[in-house]
């Protein structure tokens, strides 16, 4: 069983950290506001604890090519399951991201210079896990003129060099302010290119206060303008206030930049430091997010509690190849 850490202080350091890094507060930003209530979660969101032989190879792995993982550092509550399939999600450009977001459990502040061994690194991680269709994210590096553009190229082809035939998923930040950090991350080919819009526009600025909906929404829509073959994707979280016509909007929103693959999960607030949970979404409309979703022209679409961006990610690259061909066979 995993153990559970304090995320506004220090936490445990992956193999590798010293001992300044594991003690260094985790979101300085958030320490001095007041706590915000946690609900209690109900039972369609319980989840199995970590464990079992391949979940300790797959960390294995990781902490021997000494790389950080979104699945640990955003606390997501799928890793058990995914980590038992050797699916784990690729954050590269360190664990310290340059935005402090109000939902977001990643290490917040000044990261350390990129490391140019890293791409091969994740390449090899990828290759000795076995997988098919890997999921590679990234911190926000705002302190980078390119936002780390660059870095996602020669790491997307450091995988097609050492795991022939996989299959690439980018998270991406959103390059906001970064001119010609989109073309680059295009041109170096992933088969899926996924940018989370995470909430309704009205709800940025206590949520998401460094970005911008529209700046994100035309990032989108840009990658399809590069290369229209390319899948694009993109998810909300659902329980940080938002009503079901904002949610809606956002689907049609969406829709006008051409995304084929929507994902909607409930938030699970990081501790009490972080945005509040103000309802636990039911199952019931999760389904009917989806159902609508789909009549909107989604290609495919994930709604459900526990639905996160690269939760089961190869079988639904799978399935979006499938529906494009059902739809325009090709």
């Amino acid at each position: 069983m995993v153990k559970v850490l304090d995320t506004v202080g220090g936490h445990d350091a992956p193999a590798g950290d010293s001992a300044g890094e594991a003690l260094r507060p985790r979101h300085p930003e958030k320490a001095g506001r007041p706590d915000t209530p946690m609900l209690r979660k109900p039972d369609w969101i319980r989840v199995r604890a970590p464990s079992g032989g391949t979940f300790a190879e797959t960390r294995r792995i990781v902490r021997e090519k000494k790389l950080h993982t979104v699945c640990e550092e955003a606390r997501c509550p799928n890793m058990g399951e995914c980590w038992e399939k050797r699916h784990a999600t690729m954050m590269i450009m360190g664990d310290t991201c340059t935005r402090a977001c109000a939902f977001c459990n990643v290490r917040t502040g000044l990261p350390d210079a990129l490391d140019g061994g890293e791409p091969q690194r994740v390449a090899d991680a990828v290759a000795e896990l076995g997988l098919a269709h890997v999921v590679v994210t990234s911190v926000d590096r705002d302190d980078l003129a390119d936002g780390g553009a660059q870095h996602f190229a020669l790491t997307i082809a450091a995988i097609r060099r050492t795991a022939p035939g996989i299959t690439i998923e980018i998270l991406t930040p959103d390059f906001l302010r970064k001119p010609g950090a989109l073309e680059t991350v295009v041109a170096a080919g992933p088969d899926v290119f996924n940018h989370n819009l995470e909430t309704v526009p009205s709800l940025y600025l206590r949520i998401r206060p460094g970005a911008r909906y529209f700046h994100s929404l035309r990032l989108l829509q840009r990658v399809k303008e590069l290369d229209p073959s390319m899948f694009t994707k993109s998810g909300i979280m659902v329980g940080l206030g938002e009503t079901r016509e904002d949610v809606l909007q956002v689907m049609d929103d969406m829709r006008s930049a051409d995304i084929d693959f929507l994902t909607i999960g409930q938030y699970l607030q990081p501790t009490r430091k972080h945005a509040e949970v103000k309802s636990f979404v039911t199952p019931e409309t999760f389904k009917a997010y989806e159902t609508t979703a789909y009549a909107k022209g989604f290609l495919l679409v994930s709604a459900t509690p526990l639905t996160r961006s690269s939760h089961h990610a190869g079988e639904d690259f799978a399935r979006l190849k499938a529906a494009r061909i059902a739809e325009f066979g090709h």
